[in-house]
């Protein structure tokens, strides 16, 4: 019959190995979110968009898209935001240059930042942005009235995706939400 004293290294035994699976789940919840938007931004998945270092791509296809645009603010934060242009039509590989226009209707100074994706989804791997007033946050005094820029160009390769051949048309949208001051 086994004593006391000689289950007790196999009860500490089980408990480091408990503590320890604590620890790397803890550590996962917290990586989750950053490497979730790795991969969204890798793969395209869920319509992010791709994020270009230099300009446009290096070929021009012949091939148009039409880029649609939406805006939306969420309820806390008491702007107006409006793409300037509702659509445009450009050349796959082609650089194209768009605004919205941000208006803070309240008395105080509000930060805000934008989250975006493009529909359909599947497209998301070839809309590259070079610019965009979503990679930073944005401050907007009482009433101040500012047009926020776009810069994208759609990949040539969607033209070898055969499973976006029928797409004409992607949709641009974007959210803005206010920043927490503790954020």
């Amino acid at each position: 019959m086994n004593s006391y004293a000689e289950t007790r290294p196999n009860n500490t035994k089980t408990l480091l190995v408990i503590m320890l699976i604590l620890v790397v789940m803890i550590g996962l919840v917290f990586a989750a979110v950053p490497l979730y938007q790795l991969f969204c931004q890798v793969t395209g998945y869920g319509g992010t968009t791709q994020r270009a270092e230099s300009g446009a791509a290096p070929v021009v296809l012949n091939r148009e898209m039409k880029v649609s645009f939406n805006a939306d603010v969420n309820r806390e934060l008491p702007w107006s935001f409006r793409p300037v242009q509702r659509s445009v039509t450009v050349k796959v590989g082609e650089e194209a240059l768009v605004f919205y226009k941000a208006v803070n209707n309240s008395s105080e100074t509000i930060t805000g930042t934008a989250t975006f994706n493009v529909t359909p989804y599947k497209a998301g791997a070839y809309f590259s942005k070079i610019e965009c007033f979503c990679f930073t946050e944005q401050t907007l005094k009482p009433g101040e009235e500012v047009d926020m820029p776009v810069t994208f160009f759609i990949d040539p390769e969607i033209a070898e995706d055969e499973r976006l051949d029928e797409v004409k048309e992607i949709t641009l949208s974007y959210t803005f939400f206010r920043m927490n001051e503790e954020q």
